[in-house]
């Protein structure tokens, strides 16, 4: 039987999909939609901190996304630079360390920049983390952690490959939650995600706020975590 007890996932990534749906909707560009956006992840990192939520993991631009019309990316990009300015001081007060992941070749020097700069300044926060995946893919993230472990010449195990992983700073995700309505992971912590519990939800991200949140971790509640493990052997340990 599901297990009753009110755990709060240590670990929450979020694929935050719908931003330019909800904007084409309202008749409005994309990157209004985006702009949306980056309102619900604050509302999110609040509402999460508040919870109990040790790291949340946001899905923010996928090394897919380059593929998009040119002004969008552009806008994307910009807003990016923008949000930086913005939240990092409202993040680093709120005590949020954050931590920004992939693959920083071919993005401008001043986004470099702006990472590293916003990544020092919340450098000592320990209330929680924020993993911001920006130029990021699953199999990006596989693949640079064989590459270093060959260059280093250690063998790749699957104890080797964990800590070589670009998040091995984080223990892996608990609850893994879509918005939009779509039902695939689309290549975000392929790796680290083996074992989390999915959630689908048909909000749209700009629409996602305390109450979808509530839903989804209830939803996280109710089941059972077995690991392998037989439900009478979970029973056991958690008696």
């Amino acid at each position: 039987m599901a297990s009753s007890s009110p755990r709060i996932p240590h670990h929450i990534a979020i694929v935050m999909d719908g931003n330019g749906r909800w904007a084409t909707r309202r008749f409005l560009p994309r990157v209004a939609g985006h702009k949306q956006g980056v309102e619900s992840l604050r509302r999110c990192v609040k509402a999460c901190a508040d919870r109990g939520v040790g790291v949340l993991t946001v899905f923010a631009f996928s090394s897919e996304n380059w593929n998009r019309p040119v002004e969008e990316v552009s806008g994307l990009m910009e807003l990016m630079v923008g949000a930086l300015g913005r939240e990092v001081p409202r993040l680093s007060n709120d005590g949020v360390r954050l931590h920004f992941v992939g693959e920083r070749a071919g993005l401008s020097p001043k986004m470099v920049k702006g990472l590293v700069d916003a990544e020092t300044a919340t450098a000592q926060n320990t209330r929680m983390v924020l993993n911001v995946c920006f130029n990021y893919g699953g199999r990006w993230d596989i693949a640079q952690a064989a590459a270093r472990l060959t260059e280093r010449g250690e063998a790749i195990t699957e104890l080797s490959l964990d800590r070589a992983m670009a998040l091995a700073h984080v223990p892996d995700p608990d609850l893994f939650i879509r918005t939009g309505g779509e039902q695939r992971l689309s290549n975000f912590l392929l790796w680290q995600s083996a074992y989390a519990e999915l959630f689908f939800s048909d909000k749209l991200w700009p629409e996602f706020d305390e109450a979808a949140l509530d839903e989804a971790i209830a939803a996280f509640q109710s089941r059972e975590r077995r690991f392998g493990q037989t439900s009478a052997q979970v029973s056991t340990a958690t008696a």
